[in-house]
């Protein structure tokens, strides 16, 4: 069997990160700690999937749509039912005005076009701006398409992640060409605001840059925070390509239905790549997806309101019970996601307290620094901090809860 030549091979390990210095394949940090927590029986708040399905009637179009034969490959592009809904969908929340022959592409998750996208418009020596921190597949991609990720940092001001706009103007070079914006935001739950998104399409349109925007969690707010698409801004529709998908809103994270939208000629360049990665995918799944976004009888509305109320209460309940352990808590306003700092509890490493707290309490969750750059001011300002989610069932979260009141009975003892 051939190999990779090894200067090749030294070449893709030392872009991507992906490789350790043996040369072994890295897994995932949500794969590390999802595998500790197996091993230790812990609860597992690391890696964010909920531990209940989404609601029954897109189960039962699902059900329906295997029971039809819609089984075999759907078209590259998705099925036009669903390139319409998300059209519909985008119109109804947004007031966006999408063609969905040309200006919608159906993805095989977010996580797909979000690669497919970096993929397809950068170049080697292309620089891409992200907030840091960031979800980890952005880096990994960047590499791969031989761009430069340039990660502009999230500060902690008055119990709030605060984006720095001047930070950004600062970061922007002769090389830059987009803006990869993540809103409302994996891993800290801050939701960015109108201000902070005009300031940012201020800069992209002052040095006309491509952005591409990662909205998940659209739909998953809280306190009256206000998702506010950046292609909605002036002048912002010709440039962006929005990401969104099925996943987080319908709790169905193992579907793997997302989609791509913006202006023809951009998702042209995504469709080009994307038909060499999975071509197509979902196949049952697609017509369920259409159907939930079409929401004639207003169930989808329903399930998904009521799922934001429900995880704020399970977002209070974790929050404060992180508190009475001992951490100190940035309550978020998006995302099922909280950021918890250790350094009260005097646990000044993140990433070792993380791998400590399976065994130690039973609870899993992952380190912020794995969603940082080495050696960035942003990741030393953040390396006391964990991450949790709390898209699990309200018993789970009081489970969890009571075991990490076992830190403070510990003590700091093996904390550093």
């Amino acid at each position: 069997m051939s190999s990779l030549p090894a200067g090749r091979w030294s070449e893709v390990a030392r872009r991507t990160g992906l490789v350790d210095a043996a040369g072994a394949v890295r897994q995932t940090v949500f794969a590390e700690m999802t595998d500790l927590a197996a091993r230790t029986g812990a609860i597992n708040l690391g890696q964010g999937f909920p531990d209940v399905d989404g609601p029954a009637h897109v189960s039962r179009a699902a059900v329906a749509a295997i029971e039809a034969g819609h089984n075999q490959y759907p078209p590259g592009a998705g099925i036009p039912a669903l390139r319409e809904a998300v059209a519909a969908h985008a119109a109804r929340h947004y007031g966006l005005d999408l063609d969905p022959d040309t200006e919608v592409l159906v993805t095989t998750g977010a996580t797909e076009g979000v690669a497919a996208a970096l993929l397809g418009l950068l170049v080697p020596g292309d620089e891409v701006l992200t907030l840091e921190p960031f979800y980890d597949s952005y880096a990994a991609v960047i590499a791969l398409a031989g761009a430069v990720h340039v990660p502009v940092g999230l500060a902690v001001e008055e119990g709030a992640f605060a984006l720095d706009v001047q930070a950004v103007r600062r970061a922007v070079g002769p090389r830059t060409r987009m803006l990869l914006l993540n809103s409302p935001h994996n891993p800290t739950g801050t939701v960015l605001s109108r201000s902070e998104l005009e300031a940012l399409a201020e800069v992209a349109r002052d040095h006309d840059l491509l952005v591409v925007t990662d909205e998940v969690y659209e739909h998953l707010t809280y306190d009256g925070a206000e998702h506010v698409p950046i292609s909605t801004l002036p002048g912002m529709a010709g440039r962006t390509l929005r990401i969104s998908s099925a996943g987080k809103t319908l709790s169905f994270t193992g579907w793997k239905v997302g989609w791509v939208t913006g202006p023809a000629e951009l998702v042209t360049a995504v469709r080009t790549v994307k038909q060499f990665l999975t071509y197509t995918s979902g196949a049952p799944f697609q017509p369920a997806v259409a159907e939930a976004l079409l929401d004639a009888d207003g169930a989808t509305h329903a399930y998904v309101a009521g799922l934001a109320a429900s995880l704020a209460a399970r977002r209070d309940l974790l929050c404060e019970g992180l508190v009475s352990a001992g951490f100190d808590v940035v309550v978020p306003r998006g995302t099922y996601f909280v950021v918890a700092d250790a350094a009260p509890l005097g646990a000044e490493d993140g990433a070792r307290l993380a791998r400590e707290l399976p065994a130690r309490v039973g609870v899993a969750g992952v380190p912020v620094s794995a969603f940082c750059q080495d050696g960035t001011a942003t990741s030393a300002a953040l390396a006391s901090r964990v991450r949790f989610t709390f898209v699990k069932r309200e018993a789970v979260l009081r489970e969890a809860v009571q075991r990490l009141e076992g830190l403070r009975r510990q003590g700091t003892s093996g904390a550093r």
